[in-house]
């Protein structure tokens, strides 16, 4: 018989790649099905993955098998029985080929969603809990990472990447730092183990996180994700943004004057820089007679070092920078950082600081708005036990003014996209409930945001297809500089929203209104936030019913002649002025609608408030700012009271 060159090769192509057994037909599992893995207790817990259609799948798992068959697609779905709190275990998947996976607890599984205040890890938060850090072990909190990815044709069905990592020194580092302490507090009570997972991205808006199903009812978004379906629109989208960035950053280098002499540069130390303006620092330029400018100033301090603080490494901080720095001592490059939000912490070799002079250079580049140092961040050079103050004088000199640089169209910020590609493979992992702390990027638009919010929850509910599970999210904190008089507030409106949305089902809020900072978006104080969302978890998704897991919530007023009698929920022990004295940031108003700072008490557990300007009383606001710093109403249990308004009609 003649050999046929090429049926062999389709017989060849038919066993290699079809046939079961075979390499390519072995039994593949999502990124969650893994070592560590935390299976959530008391539940129905699916196991999942792909193998060859038709094939016959096992699983052993704690003395129990289980099977199937795969059907037509490939996909194959296995339920365990409800287990109790356990591990660690291994499981065992029998099929064309074996798969054993090792350390798994069975616990309570927390989804992390949100922006950057979820995103934050531990290492950006280092300074405050550095003991913390260093002292971490607890291989029964685990954490799982999902790479940011966005879609906005099809909902992915599985991650590209990311593993089970438990708490050691080392990998707690990369935690969410909300989420850590959130489960931290949960374990150290209940002794089950935790596992979270973080599908959470910085700067992103509420409907980057929203169905397509749940976008219906907001056809301005979804009008916008159809849009982005067209991958040739979105290719030159990022295509423009980067040709107009390196455009923009490769022209800024060009003509900048402290690089226009090689020899000679500007960060060199012993180029003389006696005739460059001073100023006191830390500031912005534009509040110290640099107006209006975009683009590059270079800043230079000479720093008097003893001889005690040389031979050993360093640690330089400078605070926090718009928008990008890059950082000298004595001529040598020391570190960058590209965008303004990250603290400036740089190490400094050992060898690198000299007894006396030293010369330490800061150049800046701004594209749009202010750039400078923020305030009130600690601007110092740290060798063993001593410090240097580096706040003052400094000399500086504009290396090159340029026009603004027009905003990136951060394509991942858009509707649908982030769900696509970071909620969606989630959804067959059963999970005790979620963490939420966002709502920064939405307060331009509150009143959407008190429809688009209780969208998002019934939207993962649905698609969980879990019931009611708990919902809780922070509040948003206080933030920006404080007003001397009562103003609008957009951060005030979102606040209400998410105040608001404690009317759906199951949920909690942790309000964060002390203990956020004036001057950074990012508060290091990640602790507090995870221990209320804690309290919160104790009461809605645990059951506790003695726990105080609130501040006081506004529940009704009542006026009467010039006063207003307000009514709390969630009181606990009892309403307290934090610190004594007197209460503050409660404002009133009259029929005028104009509202004043008003004098305020605490009676029977109630709060009085009245100002003998106005006869006739209308409403009452509390905490309605920004940023309502050393606002006062507490329960007894240290749980502050949510801002609100009663003229929300």
């Amino acid at each position: 018989m003649k050999f046929n060159t090429r049926v062999f090769y389709l017989v060849l192509y038919l066993y290699v790649f079809i046939v079961p057994g075979t390499a390519f037909c072995k039994v593949r599992l999502p990124r969650l099905i893994s070592d560590g893995m935390v299976l959530q207790r008391d539940a129905n817990v699916k196991i999942w993955g792909w193998a060859t259609p038709d094939e016959k799948i096992t699983v052993y798992f704690n003395d129990k098998k289980y099977s199937t068959t795969t059907g037509k697609c490939g996909k194959w779905v296995i339920t365990l029985f409800p287990m109790e709190t356990g591990g660690p275990y291994n499981m065992e998947i029998n099929a064309s080929n074996k798969i054993r996976i090792k350390d798994i607890l069975i616990g309570d599984v927390w989804v992390c969603s949100g922006q950057s205040n979820m995103v934050i890890p531990m290492y950006r938060v280092e300074d405050l809990y550095g003991d913390e850090i260093a002292n971490a072990e607890n291989p029964f909190i685990r954490h799982f990472f999902v790479p940011e990815r966005y879609d906005f044709n099809v909902p992915k069905k599985d991650l590209e990447s990311g593993e089970w990592k438990l708490v050691n020194p080392e990998n707690i580092l990369k935690f969410t730092a909300t989420g850590y302490f959130f489960a931290k507090t949960l374990y150290e009570k209940y002794q089950v183990p935790i596992g979270l997972i973080n599908a959470s991205v910085g700067g992103t808006p509420i409907d980057a996180w929203l169905s397509e199903d749940a976008l219906k009812e907001f056809p301005a978004s979804l009008e916008v994700a159809h849009k982005f379906r067209d991958s040739a629109y979105v290719n030159k989208i990022i295509r423009e943004d980067k040709t107009r960035n390196n455009k923009w950053y490769n022209k800024l280098k060009q003509l900048d004057r402290g690089f226009a002499n090689p020899e000679k540069t500007w960060f060199d130390p012993t180029y003389d820089a006696s005739e460059w303006h001073t100023m006191q620092l830390p500031a912005y330029w534009e509040d110290e007679g640099l107006e209006d400018v975009d683009g590059v100033v270079w800043f230079r301090k000479e720093v008097d070092v003893p001889a005690s603080m040389t031979g050993k490494p360093a640690r330089l901080f400078m605070g926090r920078i718009v928008d990008s720095d890059s950082v000298y001592i004595n001529g040598k490059f020391i570190g960058t950082i590209s965008y303004q939000y990250p603290p400036r912490k740089y190490d400094v070799p050992k060898d690198l600081l000299k007894a006396g002079k030293n010369i330490i250079v800061v150049r800046i580049v701004n594209n749009i708005g202010k750039g400078g140092f923020v305030k009130d961040k600690p601007y110092k050079l740290i060798a063993g036990e001593e410090t240097i103050d580096l706040k003052g004088q400094w000399k500086y000199k504009l290396g090159v003014e340029m026009e603004p640089l027009q905003g990136t169209n951060f394509v991942q910020y858009k509707p649908l996209g982030l769900y696509n590609g970071m909620i969606a493979p989630l959804l067959n992992y059963k999970i005790k409930g979620v963490i939420w702390y966002q709502g920064e990027s939405d307060t331009y638009r509150p009143f959407e945001y008190k429809k688009l919010f209780p969208a998002l929850i019934n939207d993962w509910r649905q698609k969980w297809n879990q019931g009611d599970f708990p919902f809780l999210f922070v509040q948003l904190q206080n933030f920006m500089e404080a007003k001397d008089e009562p103003l609008e507030s957009n951060w005030a409106g979102l606040r209400e929203a998410q105040l608001k949305t404690l009317s759906v089902s199951n949920t909690g809020m942790a309000v964060a209104i002390d203990i956020g900072e004036w001057n950074d978006i990012h508060p290091l104080n990640k602790e507090d936030v995870g221990k209320r969302l804690a309290l919160a978890a104790q009461k809605v998704a645990y059951g506790d019913e003695d726990v105080i897991y609130s501040g006081p919530i506004y529940k009704c007023m009542k006026i009467k002649g010039n006063k207003i009698i307000v009514t709390f929920t969630n009181t606990g022990g009892g309403l307290i002025v934090k610190g004594g004295g007197k209460l503050k940031y409660f404002a009133i108003c009259g029929p005028d609608r104009k509202f004043i700072w008003a004098n305020a008490k605490i009676e029977d557990n109630k709060v009085i408030v009245w100002n003998d300007n106005i006869g006739s009383p209308v409403a009452v606001r509390y905490a309605w700012a920004d940023n309502p710093e050393g606002a006062n109403l507490y329960n007894k249990e240290g749980l502050p009271a949510s801002p609100f308004r009663t003229d929300d009609e």
